[in-house]
């Protein structure tokens, strides 16, 4: 299981968002973003190398706040041939530098996700070590997926992953709705908080017919 330190970040996630969120085409916000934690989970690398969250944070700036889900992955080196997914390097209390990546393109990631909708992998607590999160939601008809295939899609209405048989929507910027989408072939999804401290629903990624 992946262990939480309690240390700092220099700079921190959020720092490291409000630069790159408006750079991406699916963000809908200002070119300065006020950012806030929302909520996530993680996920395990089975080889214990690459750090894996899944966060949601919330852009106030604007007339109304706006969710973002962001998947991140956490390495201890460059991955190769994986520039144009950087999103920054930030120096760990614990674990020295890190290179932390927009998680969509990193394979790791992709892999626990799909281990995820199979059921091979159980969704762990943001903030909490060696704890399972239950409040997270997944489900897959058909058959296991198998290896991802390469190639993931940013869009302005997310990012798709191609994977057998399907492709794998994750949604950038989320709304609250039933957990099952209608018409999706299966989904993750989990909770969030409002600016208010509401806690709301929605569906983090969708398997969708290819």
């Amino acid at each position: 299981m992946a262990v939480i330190h309690r240390t700092t970040l220099s700079p921190t996630k959020l720092e490291l968002l409000t630069t790159w969120l408006p750079t991406r085409p699916w963000y809908v916000g200002s070119a300065t973003p006020s950012l806030v934690r929302s909520g996530g989970f993680r996920l395990d690398d089975p080889q214990g190398e690459v750090g894996i969250e899944f966060m949601v944070v919330t852009d106030t700036s604007g007339a109304e706040p706006v969710p973002y889900f962001v998947p991140l992955t956490y390495r201890g080196a460059a991955l190769e041939g994986a520039e144009d997914a950087l999103i920054g390097t930030t120096a760990h209390g614990v674990l020295g530098k890190r290179w932390v990546y927009d998680g969509c393109h990193d394979p790791v990631l992709v892999a626990q996700l799909l281990a995820l909708l199979d059921g091979r992998a159980e969704p762990q607590a943001q903030s909490v070590s060696d704890t399972p999160d239950p409040a997270i939601t997944h489900s897959c008809t058909g058959a296991p997926f198998g290896p991802a295939t390469p190639g993931a899609t940013d869009t302005p209405g997310g990012t798709d992953l191609p994977v057998p048989g399907a492709v794998l929507h994750v949604n950038r910027v989320l709304r609250p709705a039933a957990d099952a989408p209608e018409g999706a072939k299966g989904h993750v999804s989990g909770p969030w908080r409002t600016p208010e401290d509401a806690e709301v629903r929605g569906a983090f990624a969708e398997v969708r017919a290819a």
